[in-house]
């Protein structure tokens, strides 16, 4: 929404991939659904340049895709492009069609500051040395000067780098004109709670008018699966982190809507619990991110219409078997694939529809479940990509088994556990 003519990102938010630019209304429907529901969450198309460059797309093709779907099924409400884990060598090919960045500085954390440059963010924030009461968390903070020079070491450097690709996008897009969220969650540890203050208290100096953040929580984020860590830890790290955002938009002035952000949220259901209770406790917003989704749903509605499309599922199963490496060294870190659990192209061949759609639907209940097919074919979305028309050729032969199971997953398996329960 607009506010003083700037974009003001709304309270929920959902964050949406669609590797191949053809579930936008499918995925729309489901928004509908929730917001039919009482509960309004705005739509927020994501995808990354890693994304464009595998399957050979163009940062435009998504905005052109949701505009389609807006007008198809008159959504009248809003709807943001996301420039997804944007960098400076990428940004400028989004400048023209995304109005949300999400600003990747994952590489600059650990990079010391200038000496000079740290010495004058501490001399600035005397208020981050001593004891710290936060409401909300229980027991107060005791920090030295030293511990915060160690936190500001870490990421100082990181929150410059936000600072420069921000004044970069606003030079070509203008003040108010977009919305950023400035990612911080891949680290090697979760922040506490000091280092999540210490951070936003650079990103307000640095006056970058950051609407989301996402920094790191415990417990592994993998692709496609449910979250695997400790649920009371993270609801514990979940509430704080809520407690800090809103402590620190009073004490340094920055947008009252700043809100939490997570990545890799898809199919995290095991947490969606505590975050929807902690939701309604505080009265905070949430914008949750998912990736990699959609596309699995469109290879278990090639499976489920039968046919050539069941058999394009098991072409796409046995490639990404034959290149299981390839696929996977880019996404190493947020994939844990036991390679004895995954089913010979033999055994695939003899699946019927159910058996395949079964095995690839994130039902941890059902027995045919296979979390492991499941991660391969997440990030298997280049074997499809290499098909080229082909695939969406079939993708659009089989387009209402696949838009049903686009619009079910997303709206049974995760807007509605999220904000209904």
């Amino acid at each position: 929404m607009r506010s003083n003519g700037s974009l003001v990102l709304e309270k929920y938010s959902f964050g949406m991939g669609d590797r191949f630019a053809h579930q936008a209304s499918a995925q729309l429907r489901a928004c509908m659904q929730i917001v039919a529901k009482g509960v309004e969450v705005t739509p927020v198309w994501n995808k990354s340049h890693r994304e464009h460059a595998i399957v050979g797309s163009n940062p435009t093709s998504v905005r052109t895709a949701a505009e389609e779907a807006i007008r198809k099924l008159n959504w009248s409400r809003s709807f943001y492009i996301d420039a997804d884990h944007i960098r400076p060598e990428t940004v400028d090919a989004f400048v023209e069609s995304s109005d949300f960045y999400t600003l990747d500085v994952a590489d600059a954390i650990g990079q010391p500051a200038e000496e000079q440059e740290l010495k004058a963010f501490i001399d600035r924030h005397p208020e981050l040395v001593g004891t710290t009461s936060i409401p909300d968390i229980e027991s107060p903070f005791m920090t030295t000067r030293a511990d915060i020079e160690r936190i500001a070491a870490k990421y100082l450097n990181a929150v410059q780098e936000a600072s420069s690709l921000y004044r970069h996008i606003e030079s070509e897009k203008g003040k108010g004109k977009f919305i950023t969220e400035v990612s911080m969650d891949e680290t090697d540890s979760p922040q506490t709670p000091v280092e999540l203050l210490v951070i936003l208290a650079a990103i307000a100096d640095e006056g970058i008018p950051a609407q989301t953040i996402a920094p790191k929580f415990t417990g592994r984020f993998n692709k496609g699966v449910d979250y695997v860590g400790d649920i009371a830890q993270f609801e514990k790290e979940f509430n704080e982190d809520l407690a800090v955002i809103a402590y620190a938009i009073t004490k340094y002035d920055l947008p009252q809507n700043l809100k939490l952000s997570i990545h890799s949220g898809s199919d995290k259901f095991s947490i969606y619990e505590p975050i929807r209770k902690a939701l309604a406790q505080t009265g905070a917003g949430i914008h949750v991110k998912t990736a990699g989704t959609t596309w699995l749903e469109e290879i278990i509605g090639l499976a489920e219409s039968g046919g050539a499309g069941l058999q394009m599922a098991k072409e796409i199963y046995d490639e990404a078997l034959d290149h299981i490496d390839e696929l996977c060294a880019p996404y190493a870190t947020v994939i844990d694939i036991d390679r004895s659990k995954l089913p010979t192209k033999a055994e695939v061949s003899n699946w019927s529809a159910e058996q395949y759609a079964d095995s690839l639907r994130h039902n941890p209940r059902c027995p045919e479940y296979n979390a492991h097919v499941r991660q391969l074919l997440h990030v298997g979305y280049k074997v499809a990509a290499k098909m080229g028309q082909r695939y969406i050729d079939m993708l659009e032969t089989c387009e209402p088994a696949v838009a049903r199971n686009v619009t079910e997953n997303l709206f049974d398996r995760h807007l509605k556990p999220l904000f209904l329960g």
